[in-house]
């Protein structure tokens, strides 16, 4: 799905009444609809369900007040707040604050700061807290009352020690965020969910302020798919699973092994036989009909003995255990690389000169697409622009910021401070497919299409997911050699919803395993099978 700047989105939702007639009204309510879902799943059957919306003079207000509506409607307890006057509210906004104050209810005068501070206890002490202050029409930095209450906000959402409600949710994006992934020119509330309607704003995904969208939620409101496809122009894409309709996700009962590739892993090196171990989990578990790992000869029995799934092949080494460039001087490379489909390179193999000459030379040699990770990276630290100079037309690179950093010669800092940029130069310069991980992975190809995924979690963060995310990767190229940029966002989605699916197993994310990671693959792909389904 596209991403749009606020102006587009502006487009749709004129176009959406005119070619479709269904009015902002409409739009409004369905709005409002979606967010007060997300909340009665949470609230349902809760001893503290009580719900504070926050609203502000705009649109968005006027989606916070039909929150409201639907959940009073529900008998769940409600507090609303307008920063402003009744009688500046104006359009939709004004019909929606109509219809909630003609049932009888009330509602809480935000004039400044003062008035702010006094509800501010009741405020916290909400099970839910719902920011509708600021939408995508966003001028300017928030000031006065409408400031201190994204402070005060975030003092709950981002301090670990405080008492926090259970949910902080922004209706359609988070006060004060910058839409059009511009940086924001103030203060920012960060959510812990975001239901954002129709489509994704760029601002959610790109900016270094789109963390404070915490989980970002897209639903459907009316507008038909087919008028962001023709409005957003920006070439950059979310990942969701309409992306993956064209790909032959469900195997023919006819299947067999010599459908799905033969993927060739080269990784390991004495101490660090686990990212080996880990990338052939990641490649069974994403379906690759064959896998075999290529590793220095004395950690072959490790893993060998590690999964019988896949096969093993030895690399010759040199007296300190790395893998000698004389692999493909002897044809030994060769020989093993005899009818794979695709060759992944990278995971726990080493720094040293030896390992990194035969890195560079068989990127220079090999007819046959590559992925290239961690330790493989680092070959091409500071001379990236002989990547471009190789045999192989299928390149994909897959650095976290630091590895990018080296291979850019600058710094990390830099290079998460314009990430699309950067992403998107490289894989040009390079003609390659840039996948930089990190908060909201890019996919960048040499053409200027740029993917951002949203899967995931913290659960991710810990050693061990970039080597199941190479496995993964090798996987899904060998299986859809028709469109490999698509099956490489497919790699990144499925990793990032397996954490998703673990994480929502009842434990704390920050336990989660990357060989977890790797188990719950299959799980992930058949949930996205069922989301297909559904949508269809």
């Amino acid at each position: 799905m596209k991403a749009l700047t606020a102006s587009e989105m502006r487009e749709v939702d004129r176009l959406t009444t005119e070619r479709h007639g269904i009015s902002q009204a409409q739009l409004m309510e369905a709005a409002g609809r979606s967010a007060a879902d997300a909340i009665w799943r949470l609230v349902a059957g809760r001893d503290n369900a009580r719900v504070c919306v926050i609203c502000g003079k705009g649109n968005n207000g006027g989606d916070g007040f039909v929150v409201a509506r639907l959940l009073k409607d529900e008998e769940v307890p409600i507090r609303v707040l307008l920063f402003g006057r009744p009688e500046d509210v104006r359009g939709e906004a004004a019909a929606s604050l109509a219809r909630w104050r003609d049932a009888g209810n009330p509602i809480d005068i935000v004039n400044d700061a003062s008035d702010w501070s006094r509800l501010w206890p009741e405020v916290a002490s909400s099970a839910v807290i719902v920011d509708a202050l600021l939408g995508t029409g966003l001028r300017g930095a928030p000031t006065g009352a409408i400031a201190q209450a994204i402070s005060d906000v975030n003092h709950l959402s981002r301090n670990a020690t405080a008492p926090a409600p259970a949910l902080i949710l922004a209706v359609d994006t988070p006060s004060g965020l910058a839409s059009d992934g511009e940086p924001s020119p103030g203060p920012v509330l960060y959510a812990h969910r975001t239901v954002t309607f129709t489509a994704p704003k760029i601002g959610q995904l790109i900016s270094q302020q789109a963390n404070g969208c915490g989980a970002l939620e897209v639903v459907s409101i009316g507008s038909p798919a087919s008028l962001v496809e023709e409005v957003g122009k920006g070439g950059l894409r979310w990942i969701d699973p309409s992306e993956f309709v064209s790909l032959p996700l469900v195997r023919p009962w006819s299947s067999h092994k010599g459908l799905f590739g033969h993927v060739l892993l080269i990784a390991g090196s004495p101490g660090k036989s686990g990212a080996a171990i880990l990338a052939g989990s990641g490649a069974l578990r994403a379906g690759a009909g064959l896998v075999t790992v290529a590793t220095s000869d004395p950690v072959q029995s490790i893993l060998a003995s590690a999964h019988p799934e896949y096969m093993t092949e030895a690399l010759e080494t040199t007296a300190n255990g790395a893998i000698s460039p004389n692999n493909l001087r002897s044809g030994n490379f060769a020989r093993i690389a005899q009818g794979k489909t695709v060759v992944a390179i990278g995971p726990g193999l080493g720094q040293s000169p030896d390992s990194q000459e035969f890195v560079a030379s068989l990127v220079r040699e090999s007819p046959l697409p590559l992925i290239l990770d961690a330790d493989a990276l680092n070959a091409f630290a500071g001379r990236a622009h002989l990547l471009r100079d190789r045999n192989s037309p299928f390149l994909a690179i897959t650095p976290h910021p630091g590895e990018m950093a080296r291979l850019l010669s600058i710094t990390s800092a830099e290079v998460e401070a314009d990430r699309v940029r950067h992403a998107r130069e490289a894989a040009k310069n390079w003609n390659a497919h840039v996948i930089l991980k990190g908060f909201h992975t890019l996919i960048a190809s040499p053409d200027g299409n740029l993917f951002v995924n949203t899967s995931g979690n913290p659960g991710l963060a810990k050693g061990g997911s970039g080597d199941v995310l190479t496995g993964i990767l090798a996987a899904l190229l060998a299986q859809f050699p028709g469109d490999l940029f698509r099956a490489l966002a497919l790699g990144v989605y499925l990793h990032g919803i397996a954490a998703d699916l673990l994480a929502a197993g009842n434990q704390d994310a920050s336990g989660i395993l990357a060989s977890e990671v790797a188990q719950h693959v299959p799980i992930a792909r058949e949930w996205l099978l069922q989301e297909l389904r559904f949508r269809a």
